[in-house]
């Protein structure tokens, strides 16, 4: 049985260390624009599939999906949390150039050191162009079902070109609320109905092209799962170390399980050759509620930290790309990549000409996907000036440097990823000329974004900063 063992997992998570793909032309080899399948989960961690070396989880179809395609190594979501990631995707624009920095509405601790900035926007801007709104005058039908969590009833998706949506409540993943009412009971499960919308939209449009938004509110808690499954996992041998909690291992493979569905559904229309199929996370993996309430939920090992912090585990994510023919099968790709990339990756795949007229922070994903070994930017920002599971901070990753600082009191770290991926080893004492010029790399990129920034809090109270809520008024 494999182990949580440092060793063991590094080698069959980070097994090829550059962008190996066939050359060959992205068109399709029936003429026709590709479909999209973007699949996108919630708060799954670096290290929840198998095909990331996770020894207790089993994710058979994902695992299949990465066999197909390419699996990334080092992909991240642009923040710790669910919402300006989200936004991130749908508009290739850093949160803190949108606005959009924390998750909506957001939270405080009102007597904490910092008084910490609001979201400028509660909901992603209509003046936004999203994929969908980007893609349907090129003739694709496109459909959004799952979790939005960017604004209410009049920022949905039908208002950003969705063409058909779903969009579930949150709270539960049994007998969930959804718009427009599917009338879900409490025998069915979210990940189930969201994955049977999804393929009633494919086989309604199998003469495509076609935009699909899938995004599970899974595996995000409270934690459910159908009983037999989490019998499965009660039953199964735990290895040695980490957290193997059986509700949420059953979780997991339930989202695995919708998307075998899928792939079959394409499959059965022989729709394979002509789709390209993304599955990411909105962030890492949560090991416990911000709070310290509730279960342990996962282990991001050997990644340090978890969602809401800007350690790996909070902002590192799985990332499957597959599109038969066009992208090699069974590679790897370590160049640093973002959610801010997505957007002109799905225009540039779709043959659209340029970025359209908004201003872009990402990267075409194309040319790693097809050999190239680099992209044109120099590094990865993230500005997170909130409280969560760590203190408002912000990063910046280039090629293998990654530094952190800390806005409370302005103190930096340094971590070499490549031969330190748990970031247990802090250089910024040895390397201050490296450490100072990534910092001021970071705060010349947050002028240029005109990111927010924390404040000394007046009521600042020792004794009640770790209270959550709101300051009074």
């Amino acid at each position: 049985m494999r182990t949580y063992s440092r060793r063991g997992f590094l080698q069959g998570a980070l097994a090829g260390t550059a962008c190996l793909a066939m050359g060959s032309s992205l068109a399709s080899t029936s003429g026709r624009k590709p479909n999209i399948v973007f699949i996108l989960v919630d708060d799954l961690g670096w290290s929840d599939l198998g095909c990331y070396g996770n020894p207790f989880h089993e994710t058979p179809n994902i695992d299949r999906l990465a066999r197909e395609g390419m699996r990334f190594t080092d992909a991240y979501a642009a923040c710790p949390v669910c919402s300006p990631t989200r936004a991130s995707i749908l508009c290739g624009q850093y949160p803190a150039r949108l606005g959009l920095t924390d998750f909506i509405p957001g939270h405080q601790r009102p007597y904490e050191h910092l008084s910490v900035p609001r979201n400028r926007t509660q909901h992603l801007p209509l003046e936004m162009e999203t994929p969908a709104e980007a893609l349907r005058p090129a003739g694709y039908v496109c459909g959004a079902f799952g979790k939005w969590h960017l604004g209410g009833r009049d920022y949905f998706p039908d208002k950003q070109g969705f063409d058909r949506f779903v969009v579930s409540g949150g709270g539960r993943h049994f007998q969930n609320r959804t718009t427009p009412d599917l009338g879900l009971t409490a025998d069915d499960y979210l990940t189930e109905a969201l994955t049977l919308e999804t393929e009633r939209f494919i086989e309604a449009h199998r003469e495509g092209p076609f935009f699909v938004w899938l995004a599970h509110y899974a595996v995000h808690i409270p934690l459910e799962a159908r009983p037999a499954m989490i019998a499965k996992y009660e039953r199964k041998p735990g290895p040695d170390g980490g957290i193997n909690n059986a509700v949420y291992a059953a979780m997991v493979e339930h989202v695995d399980a919708g998307v075998g569905r899928i792939v079959a559904k394409l499959r059965e229309l022989g729709l394979e050759d002509d789709t390209m199929v993304v599955l990411t996370s909105d962030n890492g993996g949560l090991r416990r509620m911000y709070t310290g309430e509730g279960p342990l939920v996962t282990t991001n090992a050997p990644l340090r930290g978890e969602k809401g912090t800007l350690y790996e585990g909070g902002i590192r994510v799985p990332l499957i790309v597959r599109w038969p023919g066009r992208i090699a099968a069974g590679r790897t790709c370590d160049v640093p990549v973002t959610s801010v990339d997505f957007y002109p990756t799905l225009r540039d795949a779709a043959g659209l000409a340029g970025d359209g007229d908004q201003a872009l922070d990402g990267e075409s994903l194309l040319p790693v996907l097809t050999g190239a070994r680099s992209l044109k930017r120099d590094a990865v920002y993230w500005h997170y000036p909130h409280y969560h599971h760590s203190r408002p901070a912000g990063a910046v990753r280039e090629k293998a440097w990654k530094l952190i600082e800390f806005y409370d009191d302005h103190h930096v770290e340094l971590y070499n990823l490549a031969n330190d991926i748990g970031e247990t080893n802090d250089l910024a004492g040895r390397k201050p000329r490296r450490a100072r010029r990534l910092r001021e790399g970071l705060e010349a990129w947050r002028r240029s974004v005109g990111a927010a920034m924390p404040a000394p809090n007046p009521n600042h109270d020792p004794a009640r900063a770790h209270e959550w809520g709101r300051p009074a008024r």
